[in-house]
């Protein structure tokens, strides 16, 4: 049955791919998007389908909000500015776009009685904070504390346990793990979160929340330092320049291909089995943060070699990645995209993009405001 789409920040790198797989499924897409300057330098994005209806405005703006909410059936709510180091020194944007663009489209919902069915929203796994461990020498389980600013200074990179001082080794984090939050823009992701799931119990309306891992793909902002961490080096490799490392490079990641994450909305908009819900979205497979380097080096067969700073960044975490065990049972979902197939197609369109390389003005930044040392 055909559905009248509204995807909030639409425009962007995920809402995109998703507008394209709404459309090949049949639906009505709209979209509702600011086209930020540090994302869309160039206005509406030559990858954007000519048949989506684009509505230009701010998600905090209620009456574009009452416009783009006119006769829709679902809405996807991806607005949001992201990127964690960026969060730590623009606060109130921050809290502002996310925080209370979310509160504004709540209140346009409400106000406006408007008939929307679901709403699924995307979460972040940056409210984790760090993810799950165990004890690598008496095997307990452990939920260690955020590193400390002084722990980090040392170059103290890896938890111990409490028990008995051994290094823990990261396991799959699912969806029962507390907060533990460690950004300004883990707050806001969070309150997006927890916003929609109180709106949605309280008025009946289904909502489901899905925590995104590492997404990379086509279409990344490869000119804004502040988005995923596989652009930011692809960026750099482009223009002849190695890509920046913090820490020692082994912190666990887990990155999915954004083909994966759009199956995974249109699976969450089908099924009712995740009203109501909060579902990891990732791959289930962990990398280290230097095998990505390496990985997007050789699709793009640059030999070229990251250069690991042992720096720390405000913010960042030490390991996290998904348990996808109830996206499998709830949704059905299941990852399609190996690395070295999502790389090697990165890397495909990536030969065609050209692009500013901000990583080091990201780096000066971050270092006016004591984030990186």
């Amino acid at each position: 049955m055909t559905k009248n789409i509204l995807i909030t920040g639409g425009a962007g790198f995920v809402g995109s791919h998703l507008a394209d797989g709404l459309l090949a499924a049949g639906h009505h897409v709209r979209i509702l998007d600011d086209l930020a300057s540090q994302v869309h330098p160039s206005g509406r994005p030559d990858y954007l389908s000519r048949h989506v209806e684009l509505v230009e405005g701010d998600v905090r703006d209620p009456m574009r909000l009452r416009d783009a909410l006119r006769g829709v059936d679902v809405v996807f709510h991806f607005a949001a500015t992201v990127g964690v180091g960026q969060s730590m020194y623009e606060i109130s944007r921050y809290m502002s776009v996310n925080t209370l663009g979310t509160a504004e489209l709540l209140q346009a919902l409400l106000d406006s009685k408007s008939p929307v069915q679901k709403v699924i929203v995307a979460s972040s796994m940056s409210i984790y904070g760090e993810g799950r461990y165990l004890c690598r020498d008496c095997g307990q389980p452990a939920a260690p504390q955020l590193r400390t600013v002084s722990q980090l200074k040392r170059g103290q990179w890896d938890l111990v346990c409490d028990l008995c001082g051994g290094t823990l080794r990261p396991v799959p984090t699912d969806e029962t793990k507390p907060s533990q939050l460690n950004s300004v823009y883990a707050l806001s992701k969070r309150d997006q979160e927890e916003l929609c799931l109180i709106y949605g119990r309280t008025y009946g309306l289904p909502v489901t929340a899905l925590r995104f891992f590492n997404i990379y793909g086509t279409r990344q902002a490869l000119s804004n330092p502040y988005t995923g961490v596989a652009a930011v080096f692809a960026s750099r490799m482009l223009n002849g320049t190695q890509p920046h490392i913090f820490e020692d490079g082994e912190q666990m990641r887990d990155f999915v291909h954004v083909n994966d994450v759009v199956q995974a909305n249109l699976l969450a908009m089908e099924r009712p089995e995740s009203d109501g819900q909060v579902i990891n979205v990732g791959s289930g497979q962990p990398v280290t943060i230097r095998q990505v380097a390496d990985m997007l080096a050789d699709a793009l067969q640059m030999s070229v070699m990251p250069v690991i700073s042992n720096k720390y960044r405000a913010g960042d975490v030490r390991h996290c990645y998904a348990d996808i065990s109830k996206a499998r049972t709830l949704l059905g979902y299941q990852p399609r995209i190996s690395h070295k197939q999502g790389f090697a197609d990165l890397a495909d369109w990536l030969r065609g993009q050209r692009a500013e390389d901000r990583a080091e003005t990201m780096l000066t930044e971050l270092s006016t405001y004591g984030l990186t040392a």
